[in-house]
């Protein structure tokens, strides 16, 4: 590989991007947009509960236990209800999420230590934040009836558990979404990026020119590669400190281990985009199919969204064929566990691995369309 026509080759890419303002708002602009847009709106938290209370107690202990729920910061007590049969119109209505009913023996079963039982009704629609409440629920009445189990008891409790929360101590879905963005964007914006270069050569009709320069296929796929490579470590920087300054999400890590990393994985993104791009010889077509080769693995088979250990089977093994997967666990270790290599060890020799199939794709499709 000669590296002077390689950096020819990369000169001539440079100057190519510096003409295409819609290639550098893509570059530059919307790997920022995307983590800013999808880091507002992508939360798993469930905060400011709207909860109606139907108390037919009315006593000093059932005040107590709405004041709990309150003071929880969670729920938000949006009204008191007068009868039961209102319960169903309001959450028909959509009006709050949970109805809480106190009993009217409630106050006198605390008073006197007997067992009290409450009732919580929660919308189901969405039963994902519908078990999210209940937990919430279950842990604000647990907290209460330990806490009046105890007055005026001068014993510790015969069974304690001390629980700790590592790596994400506030579990705040954020920290958790953001480091995933960082990998889930950057394998989009990778592919698309390339995924150009070629395509723009044929519309252009400088295909051939090309062919008829003396660069080896190799030369050709390296040099346009190395620009969008600058570029998408650009981006890598740029969104990591989006994502510690603007959304507050810890780094532990070591920041050289991520950008090594991160450069293997561009590279294999980049030369999937130059492969489609070759296979295309459209612009728009070769976009079309980076999108589809990337956003919707990366997005449902990474383990971003979803748990991979919860899915069927056959997607389990199918999430072994994305890339993003292992880059996703690459940013949120170094991220929130600030993990070192020897953890990172398994995925950075899959960064590698993709990185030369990335290339090889890349030269093999190329090759193709010069014969």
């Amino acid at each position: 590989m000669n590296l002077r026509r390689l950096l020819a080759i990369s000169r001539k890419e440079v100057l190519q991007l510096r003409r295409d303002t819609r290639s550098l708002l893509l570059a530059f602009l919307l790997p920022v947009v995307l983590l800013v847009l999808f880091g507002y709106a992508i939360t798993w938290d469930v905060d400011h509960i709207s909860t109606a209370v139907r108390d037919e107690d009315g006593s000093a202990q059932s005040r107590e236990l709405i004041d709990a729920l309150r003071s929880s910061g969670y729920f938000t007590v949006a009204m008191s209800l007068d009868r039961r049969s209102a319960i169903d119109l309001v959450l028909q209505e959509g009006r709050v999420q949970i109805v809480l009913v106190i009993p009217p023996d409630f106050g006198r079963h605390v008073g006197t230590g007997r067992p009290a039982s409450l009732q919580a009704i929660v919308d189901g629609s969405d039963a994902n934040t519908a078990t999210i409440i209940l937990s919430y629920a279950q842990a604000v009445v647990q907290t209460y009836s330990a806490a009046i189990s105890l007055q005026g008891v001068p014993r510790q409790a015969p069974v304690s558990a001390d629980s700790r929360v590592w790596y994400n101590e506030d579990l705040v879905s954020r920290n958790m979404i953001v480091p995933g963005l960082v990998a889930v964007i950057m394998m989009i914006i990778a592919a698309m990026l390339t995924s150009l270069t070629i395509a723009r050569e044929w519309e252009r009709g400088t295909m051939e020119q090309l062919a008829a320069t003396p660069v080896t296929r190799s030369e050709v796929v390296v040099g346009k590669l190395l620009p969008y490579l600058a570029i998408g470590l650009i981006d890598v920087v740029a969104t990591t400190l989006l994502g510690v300054f603007l959304f507050g999400v810890p780094f532990r890590g070591d920041p050289f281990l991520l950008m090594i990393l991160a450069f293997f994985f561009l590279v294999g993104a980049l030369g999937l985009g130059i492969f489609i791009s070759a296979a295309a010889r459209s612009q728009l077509l070769a976009t079309q199919m980076a999108m589809m080769a990337t956003f919707l693995p990366a997005f449902l088979l990474s383990g971003f969204m979803y748990a991979i250990d919860v899915m069927p089977k056959p997607l389990q093994l199918l999430t072994y064929l994305i890339p993003a997967r292992y880059f996703l666990v690459v940013t949120r270790g170094i991220f929130l566990k600030g993990v070192h290599v020897e953890v990172l060890r398994v995925q950075g020799l899959l960064m590698v691995a993709f990185a030369v199939v990335g290339l090889l794709l890349a030269v093999r499709a190329f090759k193709k369309e010069l014969s």
